[in-house]
């Protein structure tokens, strides 16, 4: 059993930044992919970012070249640096964690889930 915990969402302007984090305990995150997704309010839940285990990223399109994640294994910590923030990146923020490794933009296919961190953009 894996525990998440985000931390580090809160009220930015437009262009500022943020970063989150997502702390696991029950067992170290080394061997799963780890990925983030948010949900708007009416929305549904869309992906955001993905790591796998070896360190192989992916991006939604929408925050290709101002999102980045990064892993921490020796602090079982993933993070999600995001940078030149915009209204429409407003969303509950959610890290999960795969024992898959493919299919990392489908929230079905991860295992775990952590309660999720609000990011809210004001202009």
């Amino acid at each position: 059993q894996v525990h998440l915990v985000e931390s580090g969402g809160g009220l930015v302007q437009a262009g500022g930044s943020l970063r989150l984090s997502c702390a696991a305990s029950g067992r170290t995150l080394r061997s799963y992919a780890m990925g983030w997704f948010r949900q708007a309010p009416g929305k549904e839940r869309e992906f955001v970012a993905a790591m796998s285990s070896n360190g192989i990223t992916y991006y939604a399109d929408s925050v290709k070249g101002r999102f980045t994640i990064s892993r921490d294994n020796a602090k079982n910590t993933v993070y999600l640096q995001m940078n030149s923030l915009k209204i429409e990146d407003t969303a509950v923020y959610f890290c999960a964690a795969s024992n898959v490794a493919y299919d990392l933009r489908y929230p079905g296919k991860y295992d775990y889930w952590g309660q999720g961190t609000q990011v809210t953009v004001s202009s």
